[in-house]
């Protein structure tokens, strides 16, 4: 395997992983999103919160790591924040 294989290998499995975590997100989210009848939980705030700043420490490292780019990791984050403003919108926040 080549030196320019193996960084293209490395690159393709930091985007997987890093689009599996923002999944993980995504799922906490919506799931919240099914249950808006029911009172706001400030716990199930903190865990999405807590996440979300664990998915943009890990983007953080893969950009500086050259495994992804800037404008990937941003992509990602940007998406589940639009999804998680939706969400306090909808909680009347």
């Amino acid at each position: 395997m080549s030196s320019s294989d193996l960084l293209l290998t490395l690159n393709q499995k930091a985007l997987q992983l890093l689009q599996e975590d923002a999944d993980k997100i995504e799922k906490l989210i919506e799931v919240q999103m099914e249950n808006l009848t029911t009172r706001k939980c400030p716990l199930y705030e903190e865990v999405l919160d807590t996440q979300m700043y664990g998915l943009s420490r890990e983007i953080d490292f893969a950009v500086r790591a050259g495994l992804v780019t800037d404008s990937v990791g941003k992509q990602i984050l940007s998406k589940l924040e639009r999804n998680l403003a939706q969400l306090y919108e909808a909680l009347g926040r």
